[in-house]
Order: C-alpha cells, then structure tokens, then sequence
C-alpha cells in the first residue's frame, strides 16, 4: 500500500519579503505542490527565492472538487505545501477546510510557523491582561455585527478583528455606538515601508481613519474592558439624541458627537 504524503502549512510574509523562514523555505523547495490563494502573488515571493514548484490555487470560491483533487494528490504520496497570500494559513482563510479533509483521510499535517498579523500587531500593542479574543474578519452585515460586538466586547477583554477599508470606518463607528470611548489600536501596511499604527480613543481614531483609509486588509484592536453589556441601549439614546440634533442645527454628526461626548470636550 502506498504511503500519503505530507500536507506543510506554511506561513509567508505578511509584507516584507525578508520575514520568510528558513525552514519554510525549505519546505517550499522541497514539496511536489504548493497550493495557494493567488498564484500571481504567490509568484512574486517564489521568484525572489528562485523557487519553481507547481502551483494550484485555493481560494474561498474554490468547489469541492478543488478540495477533493488536492487530497487525492496526497493519497498519492505526493507532498504538498498550502500558503496564502500573506501570514498563516487557516486563520480567516480557506485553508481550514483543506486541513479538515487531510486529517479525515489520516494524511500527515505539518505546522511550520512563521508570521501572522494577529501575532504581530499584539506584540506591539502594549495590551496587558490575561488574553483577547480574535474573532477573525467582522460579519459583513450591520445586524450581525451588532451580535458580534455586543457578544465579544462584553467580555471585557480586548477585542481583535480583521477589516477591509470598505468596511472598516463603518465598523468603528458601530463599535462606538455600542460601547463608547474605548482605547482603538488600528495597524495597516504591518512590517511594509509604510507602515503605520493608529491608536487612542475610538473617535480620534475614526477621524484619523476619515483621512488615510488605503487599499488593504486592517489588523484591530479595541479594548473593551470598560464596557457592559448593558451599555448599549445608552449608546444608541445618544445616537438617536446625535441625529436629531444634526436634523435641527445642520451640522455634521461627527462634529455633534465630538462637541458632546469626546472625554476632552470642555462643558
């Protein structure tokens, strides 16, 4: 009987190139396949290192069939490396599904570390406490993301969620909304020239985020600690309160919020 082979998890930089392991490299060297989210961009870090291995892509729109081809591979002995764009596999991305069919089919699943942005933008946070809870990317409608933020920032420990720059100001703003002035950490273009972190008051960070939302995925941290459960129906009195008074002055909702709420408004 033939021996499968070996699925590796990879994890690739998140940004700078340089951040690729030894051993992954190795690995990716070493493999018969590698299986990836975009090949093109998969390219770009197999060609700094001189690596040419067959590439299949795997993405969230891949069909079952993709899943069942890729297993079959590894009935057949042959070793094969799953990688994503940026970071590592099977965190907010397709690749948990791949693992699950490997280990169903007893086939042999190897880690091999290396970055992460959730991993890197708490290692600069500052954060103190006993944990955080990481909830991936944030659901892409507003009733299911009021669910989620009301569940997770009632816990009272910080809060660590991926964003698009679609989506990103609304999502702040809902957090806001539902649990006021909390301490925001925004980080974009991680371990790239232009990186950059936001951090202070979920305010000043929406400001800030009104004038330099780029192209890109958002790492988030929003510590909660001093929101309850029970907050959210005053948060949403105060936009309501917000709203009717825009109606009747003529002002921009942000400029009322700042005047009335922000922690260094002076009454």
């Amino acid at each position: 009987m033939q021996n499968t082979g070996s699925l590796f998890i990879v994890a690739t930089p998140i940004g700078n190139l340089d951040d690729i392991t030894v051993r992954a490299l190795a690995v990716l060297r070493g493999v018969d396949i590698i299986a990836c989210e975009d090949t093109r961009k998969s390219m770009v870090l197999l060609n700094r290192y001189g690596i040419k291995r067959r590439l299949v892509s795997l993405h969230r729109y891949s069909e079952s069939g993709r899943y069942a081809e890729l297993v079959g591979y590894l009935k057949q002995g042959k070793s094969m490396a799953l990688i994503t764009d940026a970071g590592t596999p099977g965190v907010s991305d397709p690749g948990a599904y791949l693992v699950n069919q490997a280990l169903e089919n007893n086939i042999k699943v190897v880690p091999v570390p290396g970055p992460s942005a959730l991993a890197c933008a708490v290692s600069v946070s500052g954060i103190a406490g006993p944990g955080f809870v990481f909830i991936g990317f944030m659901p892409s409608t507003a009733a299911d993301r009021e669910r989620v933020i009301k569940k997770y920032c009632a816990l009272g420990i910080p809060l660590i969620f991926y964003e698009s720059p679609r989506r990103l100001s609304g999502t702040m703003g809902a957090i806001r909304d539902i649990a006021g002035e909390c301490t925001a950490l925004v980080f974009k273009e991680l371990t790239k020239v232009h990186e950059e972190a936001v951090r202070g008051s979920m305010s000043e960070v929406i400001d800030r985020l009104e004038h330099g939302v780029t192209r890109g995925e958002y790492t988030v941290i929003v510590d909660c600690k001093g929101y309850e459960g029970g907050a959210g129906k005053t948060a949403y009195e105060r936009k309501s309160l917000i709203a009717i008074a825009s109606s009747m002055t003529g002002l921009d909702k942000r400029e009322i919020y700042k005047r009335l709420f922000r922690k260094d408004s002076v009454g």
